[in-house]
């Protein structure tokens, strides 16, 4: 069955924004299997899609998102589904949906069981993670999954377990110079030239340490100022991205840019802001490696598979940042093998979709 519906995620165009139609698929799919379907409204996006599975002891949240990035051009194989050996290449194949398409083979799987041989299972699919994570938010703010003991999120994980990731702030700096004729700028304050210098320098900036999830960034994302004429620039803007780890906030942060600033001795002045996003900030979370759920993956991993799987942390984030740090609930990320995220020729590979499958359905039996 996860083969299968890999394949009818893949052929459904998703792009975040346009998750109408693979939103009324899984709906329509659950709902002919006689699950308990609610939908959740997200304004601009397809709905979040909840199905429930009463068991009996923990409650598990099984979670993926439905969207994709948008197409890019160079694309060789078919960006709707093409397989090739053990590969089935698409937009989104594995980003994510092979590890939706496992969760949810898994989720019907477990409806077989007796119920007192399954844990209580929630099934989540979410639109806009490939966005501001608006779905996810929208989750959270529902209070739904409250009494949940566990998220699980299928993101591509090459079969490595992550238990936590890096949290992210985007800042907007603001640099005001001062005007002058080009002809003459000794007399002006360049905007741009300045705050050139200052982004050119943040890896002057000293960041702490975690022992999970390393250090912090920085990378500049956009930056922009002109001219009126033949004039010295008096304004100039960049977009930055912080990479943040726990004992990071954002006084911290902004404190550090304008002791960067006149650390430098920069000329005219500046502004730092958060950018603004209509959901709150990514912070860091992690898991701790002995906590029962994750002792408990391990050794059902071992027994099916052969083997511990790798503990890994994330660089980057995504809706499992919400969940972890905001619904403060253990959250594990596990989900296939697959390259080229939001590339061009995207893959994942089937056998480990269906290893993904087989994992999740062996430790949600293992609860009870």
């Amino acid at each position: 069955m996860e083969v299968e519906l890999l394949k009818e995620f893949v052929s459904i165009e998703s792009p975040t924004g346009r998750e109408q139609e693979i939103s009324a698929f899984i709906r329509d799919f659950l709902e002919e299997k006689d699950f308990e379907v609610e939908t959740l409204p997200v304004e601009g996006f397809g709905d979040d899609i909840i199905a429930y599975l009463p068991g009996k002891g923990p409650t598990v949240v099984l979670n993926g998102h439905m969207d994709t990035v948008h197409p890019s051009k160079g694309w060789t194989k078919n960006p709707l589904g093409e397989l090739e050996g053990d590969r089935f290449y698409g937009i989104g194949s594995a980003d994510m949906k092979g590890g939706l398409a496992a969760i949810l083979s898994a989720f019907v799987e477990l409806a077989e069981l007796p119920r007192k041989k399954r844990p209580n299972v929630i099934f989540t699919a979410v639109s806009n993670e490939e966005g501001y994570s608006r779905g996810a938010w929208e989750l959270i703010k529902s209070g739904k999954l409250e009494g949940a003991d566990l998220i699980l999120v299928a993101e591509p994980t090459n079969e490595s377990l992550m238990l936590g990731a890096r949290g992210r702030f985007v800042v907007r700096v603001r640099v005001a110079g001062k005007k002058a004729h080009a002809a003459r700028p000794h007399l002006g304050i360049n905007a741009i030239e300045e705050l050139c210098r200052f982004v050119g320098s943040l890896g002057r900036i000293h960041f702490r340490n975690h022992r999970k999830l390393g250090i912090g960034s920085y990378c500049t994302l956009h930056i922009e100022g002109s001219a009126d004429g033949l004039s010295v620039p008096d304004e100039a803007m960049a977009i930055i991205d912080r990479h943040i780890i726990p004992g990071e906030d954002w006084e911290k942060v902004r404190g550090e840019l304008l002791a960067l600033w006149e650390k430098l001795g920069l000329r005219g002045s500046v502004k730092i802001s958060r950018f603004e996003r209509p959901t709150p900030d990514m912070l860091p979370y992690t898991v701790r490696e002995n906590n029962r759920f994750v002792n408990v993956f391990r050794s059902i991993h071992r027994t099916f598979l052969g083997r511990e799987p790798e503990i890994t942390y994330g660089r980057s984030v995504g809706d499992f940042n919400y969940f972890g740090a905001y619904l403060g609930k253990p959250t594990l990320v596990y989900g296939p093998v697959g390259e080229n995220w939001h590339s061009i020729n995207e893959w994942v590979s089937v056998s480990s979709v269906r290893r993904v499958k087989k994992v999740y359905t062996a430790f949600l039996r293992s609860l009870v």
